[in-house]
């Protein structure tokens, strides 16, 4: 099978869903292309195709071929969203003075047809005025519709050009052939103020529609704001300051103080405080030294660090975060397939019913039947509306994802979106997602009975001259117990020891002496030959731990591992170790548990040690000793219990879909990644490996499972502006289109006037963008 390419295309001249609609059946109709998705509000196409069956000219081709303009994006985010910025901005500004000298013009239309005015209302004038209106000020709808037409498709251009025409050309034919209508025994009154109001206030609402979309991308042009331009790098002992895109991988980049950092990378000298608030939401500045994390995009405090740049470009961070959320905003929600179907026949069905009613009215409706017939007529075209329906899904869509992004939760598309806020299981790994992922010692306790003869400091806490001398044996030792050791000395600022004769033992241990110099600081009457190891290994020695066997016991049920050290052949002392459990995990979990999600927990562990876990954090499930080959099959059983479980998880709308309780798993590690991809929702941690992230429809940057809680809320609160966008487009429409048509006048109401109409269809799109905009306060 032939492989696949994904590219970007900025589609320009749509202006409502019927464009969108028609864009993409004109693609989908090409041979070789896979998967399409065009997004309205911000006019781009992602399109999934095979370059051994099609090029980008054929693309263009069939684009063009609809009445539209297609340009392959190649640039970087950076510069493409600049120059988007500016293209906004110079519509925004023609669309501002072309809606003022509309206004302009309109107001003495409308006062010379509403009132008796010398001049003003002269029908000559009021023609010379509104054909200004309706052919220059008005154009922009005439191109569209032409092109759409040239193309034998129709779209909002098409209602909105058909419905003025219609009102303008009546007015020329009372204004110019008046005897036309008389001989008929028709008043040839004009109607040159609705055909210049009706555009006037459409102009009124695209101007206030396009500043509410760009507002709707404000959350991906911070992150794009926040890419520092250049920065001083060091090489072959020469610093100079060059621009981000010149930096490699493993250059040596000076961080100083107050600066953006340019590239992902590890501090190699120097402390200071980092403001990761843009990248993971978090307030509080976070503390960097050697051997810890950078991210691009982040802004350094007050401290000068150097770092080795391990990622840079596309490739960083920060990059990696624009481009999830342009794809996210990109997708499309399987709850948007339903308007896309109705988009798609909205504007022949909005003519047709136009037609009807004016049918119905001039041969059935009162007199003047033909005013009336043609009020209505055009009433029912200006107030049909396809642009909000359009705009309904992609807005909610596009600030969600860029609110989440601003907290640290990156969306894959916008399926995963709609599916998080149905999931009822959070399918939890323990190490790295319910604890911290790495050892610590927890407890430092001595034997009461062993005395030990302190040479130099008679105030020290015994328990530190205890971990003095852990720390000092262990000091070159790759296994994890014992390097948690050795941090816990050096967090404690304890100066180490020098050692000799250090050995590994056989069945989980390690032995060494002191040297005499170090003798002389701790010790007269002992030699110091230190043993350390686990309980088994104290046995073999013969060293008698029977004084310290209350607090292993207790320690051993508690989950933690229990490590002892016996000085000159006598058990000094134990370290019990653990893989503690984050802050925010317990209270996670009781927040998922109050929204009516049941969490579970799934590990490798032994059954003891994630039960003890699963206690501290009240997770009353638990699958433990599960291999990562197994994770799929407990996965697969929660989503559908004994029924027959496929191998990959279902589309969205399938059958299986359907059926199955939705589950979430929520894991780091590379063991993770086939759970995380068979589960309906895969929710990667940040600080994990790159194949878990990869697998994943979610990630959360900051690894804290709060976030977890603030992805589903999230999710809730998108997809109900997503359910108000869409109930108020189709109810918008569902109602205006039979009033228009002059319903309430047969229960005695009024009939709607066609400025009023083009009122209501001018703001209906703008309430949408607008009620999407809430977003950014949740």
């Amino acid at each position: 099978m032939d492989e696949t390419t994904s590219i970007k295309v900025r589609i320009k001249g749509m202006s409502c869903a019927a464009c969108v609609g028609a864009a993409e059946r004109a693609l989908r109709s090409l041979k070789g292309v896979a998967s399409v998705s065009i997004n309205l509000a911000t006019e781009r196409a992602f399109i999934q195709y095979t370059p051994t069956m099609l090029d980008f000219e054929g693309i263009r081709t069939a684009i063009t071929n609809c009445g539209y303009e297609a340009e392959l994006i190649r640039e970087r985010s950076d510069k493409l969203h600049d120059r988007e910025r500016v293209e906004r901005e110079r519509d925004f500004k023609t669309l501002k003075t072309h809606f003022i000298a509309s206004a302009l013009l309109t107001i003495p239309i409308a006062a010379g047809s509403m009132l008796t005015l010398p001049v003003l209302s002269n029908r000559y004038v009021l023609f010379a005025l509104a054909s200004v209106v309706q052919f220059w000020l008005g154009r922009r709808f005439y191109g569209a519709a032409i092109s759409a037409l040239r193309h034998l498709s129709a779209n909002m251009n098409t209602l909105i050009a058909v419905g003025t025409t219609s009102a303008y050309a009546y007015s020329c034919v009372a204004t110019f052939a008046p005897d036309f209508f008389e001989a008929g025994g028709i008043a040839p009154h004009v109607y040159f103020d609705t055909s210049a109001v009706i555009i006037t206030l459409i102009l009124l609402g695209r101007m206030l529609e396009l500043r509410a979309k760009g507002r709707t991308s404000e959350a991906i042009r911070r992150l794009i704001g926040m890419q520092a331009g250049s920065s001083c790098v060091i090489r072959n002992g020469v610093q100079a300051n060059l621009p981000a895109e010149d930096i490699v991988v493993g250059d040596i980049v000076v961080v100083r103080a107050g600066e953006r950092i340019v590239v992902d990378g590890l501090v190699v000298e120097g402390t200071s405080s980092v403001d990761e608030s843009m990248l993971t939401g978090e307030s509080l500045p976070v503390d960097k030294a050697v051997g810890d994390e950078l991210l691009a995009g982040t802004l350094n405090g007050l401290g000068v660090l150097k770092m080795r740049a391990s990622k840079v470009g596309e490739d960083s961070t920060i990059e990696r975060i624009i481009r999830l959320i342009e794809q996210a905003q990109g997708s499309k929600a399987p709850i948007q397939r339903f308007a896309d179907r109705v988009a798609s026949v909205f504007v022949p069905v909005v003519i047709s019913i136009a037609v009807l009613t004016f049918l119905l009215w001039y041969f059935l409706g009162p007199r003047p039947s033909f005013t009336m017939a043609m009020t209505n007529f055009i009433a029912v075209l200006i107030i049909a509306c396809p642009c909000a329906l359009g705009l309904a899904t992609p807005t909610a869509i596009m600030v969600g994802s860029g609110r989440g992004a601003q907290q640290g939760i990156l969306i894959r598309d916008a399926e995963a979106l709609e599916k998080t806020c149905k999931v009822r299981t959070v399918v939890m790994d323990k190490t790295g997602t319910i604890t911290v992922g790495r050892p610590r010692v927890t407890d430092v306790i001595t034997n009461p009975s062993y005395e030990m003869d302190i040479q130099n400091d008679q105030n020290a806490p015994y328990s530190r001259w205890a971990l003095r001398i852990a720390a000092s044996i262990e000091r070159d030792s790759e296994h994890p117990l014992g390097a948690a050791i050795v941090n816990l000395a050096r967090d404690r600022g304890i100066d180490l020891l020098q050692t000799e004769d250090v050995l590994t033992l056989p069945g989980g241990g390690i032995r060494g002496r002191l040297r005499e110099t170090a003798q002389e600081v701790l010790c007269r009457s002992r030699t110091l030959l230190v043993i350390i190891g686990n309980i088994q290994l104290m046995t073999r020695e013969g060293i008698d731990c029977s004084a310290l066997m209350p607090e292993i016991e207790r320690l051993t049920q508690e989950a933690k591992t229990v490590v002892v050290m016996a000085v000159g052949g006598d058990a000094a002392a134990l370290f019990a170790i653990a893989d503690t459990i984050k802050e925010t995990s317990a209270e996670a979990v009781k927040r998922l548990t109050e929204m009516g999600i049941e969490v579970v927990m799934l590990t490798g562990d032994n059954q003891k040690t994630a039960e003890a876990i699963a206690r501290q954090v009240s997770i009353t499930r638990v699958f433990a000793e599960v291999q990562p080959q197994d994770k799929l099959d407990v996965i697969r059983q929660l989503m559908y219990g004994n029924q027959v479980r496929p191998l990959v998880k279902p589309g969205a709308g399938s059958a299986a879909d359907q059926t199955s309780r939705l589950v979430a798993m929520v894991g780091d590690g590379i063991n993770d990644a086939p759970a995380l991809a068979q589960a309906d929702v895969g929710i990667a941690i940040g600080t994990g490996s790159d194949v878990a992230i990869e697998s994943s429809d979610i990630t959360l940057i900051k690894g804290d499972l709060l976030s977890v809680v603030d992805a589903i809320q999230l999710s809730h609160a998108t997809m109900r502006v997503i359910k108000q966008n869409l109930f108020w487009a189709f109810f918008y429409n569902i109602i205006g289109i039979p009033v228009a048509a002059g319903a309430l006048y047969l229960f005695g109401g009024p009939l709607l006037n066609p400025m009023l109409a083009s009122l209501a269809m001018a703001f209906s799109s703008v309430s949408v963008v607008s009620n999407s905009l809430r977003l950014r306060r949740k």
